[in-house]
């Protein structure tokens, strides 16, 4: 029997216009290139996020999208931690996709036109056990290295603007090699 293997999708799509721990999920959502979500607080060409903007208003912004795997929930519904699509705060959830080990600068091609291109990790901050005591400890790990892993997603910017649907299929374009491990943004 052969397996085939998973295709990745878009499980959801959520948005928030204000500065919220956690976004409501949409029927679709349009994506603007160069500037990120439409509707979404963190839209902007620079830093949208608070403690970011209070650092230097002017820095470009890196976190016009987030997107966490499903598999995430999955895996934290398995330990009590009862989180769904939006709740952490996530633009774009998706499945079938192995977010966390994309090399910096990976587009994904999401639906008929949108497009992201994978600037970093999300860093997970103390908001997250103030939604869900336990949660910020669950999405922080190590590698065999000792070395410390983020599980909250990635963060990217809208290339191509576009529609994006629960449904969509998404495509992985990787940039030229060497590849880069992603690191925090």
């Amino acid at each position: 029997m052969t397996v085939q293997p998973m295709t990745a999708t878009v499980t959801a799509v959520s948005v928030s216009e204000t500065h919220s721990f956690s976004k409501a999920n949409r029927e679709r959502i349009r994506l603007l290139a160069e500037l990120g979500v439409e509707g979404d607080a963190h839209l902007g060409v620079t830093v949208r996020h608070r403690s970011r903007v209070a650092a230097d208003p002017t820095q470009p912004n890196l976190r016009q999208v987030h997107l966490i795997h499903a598999e995430l929930h999955d895996e934290l519904r398995a330990q009590g931690l009862d989180v769904a699509a939006g709740q952490m705060g996530e633009n774009v959830t998706t499945r079938g996709l192995d977010l966390l080990g994309l090399p910096r600068g990976t587009r994904l091609h999401l639906g008929g036109a949108a497009v992201v291109e994978v600037t970093g990790l999300r860093n997970p901050c103390a908001q997250l056990d103030s939604f869900r005591p336990g949660l910020l400890a669950a999405v922080l790990g190590r590698d065999a290295q000792g070395r410390l892993v983020r599980k909250a997603g990635v963060m990217g910017i809208v290339v191509a603007g576009g529609e994006v649907r629960p449904g969509d299929p998404i495509r992985v374009e990787r940039p030229p090699e060497p590849y880069e491990a992603l690191d925090r943004v």
